[in-house]
């Protein structure tokens, strides 16, 4: 869908590669500009996960891209970096605000000559303010935002959320911006400058609960450690005898049927919220004798809405799962057979799949040279002298 738009990518860490990795799919031609030395990313992996020595946290974020290795400080690359721009459609940046301006990069001095260009920033906290210059790093985003104060129970110290959700969410933004401005600019031909940041993504993932607070609700959070600070009783997670299973949005009443305890009933619905933690003691003692099958069974035979608590063995073997094809698999030159998740949307009822493997570092600079117009004597003298590597 997006064939024919060409993307040059200054991106490092998730934010950035993903949102790229988003419009690769779809299409677009995505080419990740990338030090001599390699992105982040290549070198780094949350738990040091390497597959034959690659990074996974590399692979998970950067198919159906070319790389393009460029010394940012060489007046040569730079020269080429102009050239590749001029004749792009999209820039996307994630370096702190500032960066790009001072290597000659920043939105105001492209557009002189590339009018149509839609640029994207994407930081921690925006282009200007009081924090502009602080680390945006998705568990530090979670904790200033508010994120993690309202998750785990009031016993525990605030919990933050077992996945970098903010750092996605904030390169979904992005995609949605530059295909936003894409489709403006096909009416006016003007570009623009789109901009999203962590900060304003982990807000916008809690646009009930902000919601909620703005207008003048103050949620706690539960000391039984199972139900929202901003719902109603029964809803949260519950252990079984042999596992947990999470019961959501339903009646004390369907409870008192579902559990066989009339102590239910007498329960006016104004006060599920009032009464939670009592209503959560007394679920939680009936639901510990029996095992998660039991009640996953029982709770289907009433329509009660609720799910059982997988690990992640759970989640890959999910009949569900596995019929939304929702893992791409591939084999790579250096790390052989990998598994990733796919890209999220279907289209026409498929998914799109992979064009071109997680790059090697610099694997198609002389490629972008040549389709540039470089003839091939002066793409050897600037891989002979530093500007760019191959």
């Amino acid at each position: 869908m997006l064939s024919g738009i060409k993307i040059v990518s200054f991106t490092h860490f998730l934010q950035g590669p993903s949102a790229t990795q988003i419009l690769a799919d779809l299409g677009a031609d995505v080419v990740k500009v990338e030090p001599p030395q390699g992105a982040f990313e290549r070198g780094w992996s949350g738990p040091d996960a390497y597959v034959e020595g690659v990074s996974v946290f590399f692979l998970l974020g950067n198919r159906n891209v070319r790389s393009m290795a460029v010394d940012l400080k060489n007046e040569d690359g730079k020269a080429v970096l102009r050239r590749l721009i001029d004749d792009a459609d999209v820039l996307v940046e994630s370096f702190r605000p500032g960066v790009m301006d001072r290597l000659g990069f920043g939105y105001e001095e492209l557009r002189e000559t590339n009018p149509g260009l839609v640029y994207c920033s994407l930081s921690g906290y925006g282009s200007d303010g009081p924090y502009k210059d602080r680390p945006g790093q998705d568990v530090l985003i979670q904790s200033l935002s508010g994120l993690a104060s309202t998750t785990g129970p009031a016993s525990v110290p605030p919990t933050p959320v077992g996945a970098s959700l903010v750092d996605q969410h904030g390169a979904v933004l992005g995609a949605l911006g530059i295909l936003a401005a894409l489709h403006g600019r096909a009416r006016t031909g003007e570009g623009t400058r789109v901009e999203s940041n962590l900060l304003n993504a982990a807000l916008d993932l809690q646009i009930e609960p902000l919601s909620y607070y703005l207008n003048g609700f103050r949620g706690q959070r539960s000391a039984s450690g199972i139900s929202s600070p901003f719902y109603k009783a029964p809803y949260g997670v519950f252990a079984t005898a042999d596992g947990h299973l999470t019961i959501s949005l339903t009646s004390t009443d369907a409870l008192s049927k579902v559990l066989e305890e009339p102590w239910f009933r007498g329960i006016d619905p104004g006060a599920e919220y009032a009464m939670r933690e009592e209503i959560n003691a007394r679920i939680a003692e009936l639901l510990a004798g029996k095992t998660t099958r039991y009640w996953t069974e029982r709770f289907a035979e009433f329509r009660i809405w609720h799910a059982p608590v997988n690990n992640y063995d759970d989640v890959v073997a999910d009949p569900q799962v596995r019929n939304n094809e929702t893992f791409l698999s591939f084999d790579h030159p250096s790390a052989g057979p990998v598994q990733v998740l796919a890209h999220p949307i279907r289209y026409g009822g498929k998914r799109p799949g992979i064009r071109r493997l997680p790059p090697a570092l610099g694997e198609h600079t002389g490629e972008v040279l040549a389709e540039l117009g470089y003839p091939a004597e002066e793409i050897a003298r600037l891989l002979e002298g530093g500007a760019v590597r191959g």
